[in-house]
C-alpha cells in the first residue's frame, strides 16, 4: 500500500488489527510504527521477526522516502530532517495518534529526528542499535576487535568511499560480524535497495549529523536498546543518547552476547523487554 505524503508516495504494510473483539466491546491496541535501517534498504528485514508483536499491538512497516518501495523523490530531500518530518506526516495521514515509533539502526536516527522535531507527537519511542551522532572511530575499533585488522580496513574503505567495490568487500568481511546469528544472504536478496541513496548518505550527512544537543527535547518514554557486541553502532553510542536525555525519560537496556539489532541474537529477551515497555 502507498499513501501520498507531500511530493512522494510512501509504501507501508500493516500487520494486526487496531480494534479487536473483547466481549461486548472492541478493544483498541497500540500502534507501533517500525522504521527500517540502511539507508537504502526497506522494511523487509523486520519480517517475520516482528510479527510476534501483533499479539499486543498493531504493527505498521514503513519504507522511508527514497528507500524500498517508496517513491525515490527529489534526492535533495534525502536527509534526516525530511525523513523525520515524513514520519509525522505519515502518521497524520493515517490518523495514527500517539504512535509508538521504533527505529533500528539508521531508522533510529530517523526516529530521533522525528521526536526532536515534533516532541509532542509520539506516545513512546524505541531506539534500537542506533546513534545520535556519527562515531566511525568507535565502529572501526569494534570491527577490529571482532574481525581483526582486515575487517577494520574493509570498513574504513567503505566509510571513506561507499561504492560497489568497497561495498562488496564490506559485505564479505564486515556484515558477518554484525550478529552472532546472521540473517543470511536472503535478507539482502529480498530487499529493494537504493544504492545511490546509501552512497549519498555515507558521503555526506553521516559525517555531519549530531542530535545530542537536541535530545533533551524528547518528552515521551523512550526505550534505548543496544547490543554489547554491535560493531557498526557500538553500545557507547546508545549510552551517549541515554546520558543526553532528560532524567527519567529514557531507559537503557544493554543485551549481552548480542550484536546489531538485539532482536536478532536475543529475540526472546528482547521482545519480553519490548512488550513490557509497550504495555507499561
Amino acid at each position: 500500500m502507498r499513501v501520498k505524503i507531500g511530493d512522494v508516495r510512501l509504501f507501508f504494510d500493516v500487520e494486526g488489527a487496531k480494534l479487536r473483539p473483547d466481549g461486548a466491546t472492541m478493544r483498541e491496541v497500540p500502534t507501533v510504527v517500525l522504521l527500517h535501517g540502511g539507508p537504502g534498504f526497506d522494511h523487509s528485514n523486520f519480517k517475520p521477526d516482528f510479527s510476534r508483536l501483533t499479539e499486543i499491538a498493531q504493527v505498521v512497516y514503513l519504507d522511508h522516502r527514497g528507500n524500498g518501495r517508496s517513491d525515490r523523490g527529489d534526492p535533495a530531500k534525502w536527509n534526516l530532517a525530511q525523513w523525520g518530518d515524513d514520519v509525522r506526516s505519515f502518521c497524520e495521514a493515517l490518523e495514527i495518534e500517539r504512535p509508538i515509533v521504533m527505529g533500528v539502526s539508521f531508522g533510529g536516527m530517523v526516529a530521533i529526528s522525528y521526536a526532536t522535531r515534533h516532541p509532542e507527537h509520539p506516545g513512546k519511542l524505541v531506539l534500537s542499535s542506533t546513534a545520535a551522532r556519527s562515531r566511525q572511530d568507535r565502529s572501526l575499533d569494534m570491527f577490529e576487535r571482532l574481525g581483526g585488522a582486515e575487517a577494520r580496513e574493509a570498513a574504513r574503505r567503505f566509510f571513506d568511499n561507499p561504492v560497489a567495490e568497497t561495498m562488496a568487500d564490506y559485505q564479505k568481511k564486515c556484515l558477518p560480524l554484525y550478529n552472532r546469528t546472521p540473517s543470511g544472504p536472503e535478507s539482502i536478496l529480498r530487499s529493494v535497495m537504493n544504492l545511490e541513496l546509501m552512497a549519498d548518505f555515507f558521503k555526506n550527512e553521516s559525517h555531519t549529523f549530531n542530535f545530542l544537543p537536541e535530545l533533551g527535547r524528547i518528552k515521551c518514554p523512550t526505550l534505548i536498546a543496544a547490543g554489547e557486541r554491535d560493531p557498526i553502532l557500538p553500545v557507547a553510542d546508545s549510552k551517549d543518547i541515554a546520558a543526553a536525555m532528560t532524567p527519567g525519560v529514557a531507559r537503557l537496556e544493554v543485551f549481552e552476547n548480542a550484536g546489531h539489532g538485539a532482536h536478532r541474537d536475543q529475540p526472546d529477551l528482547f521482545f519480553k523487554v519490548l512488550n513490557e515497555f509497550i504495555l507499561g
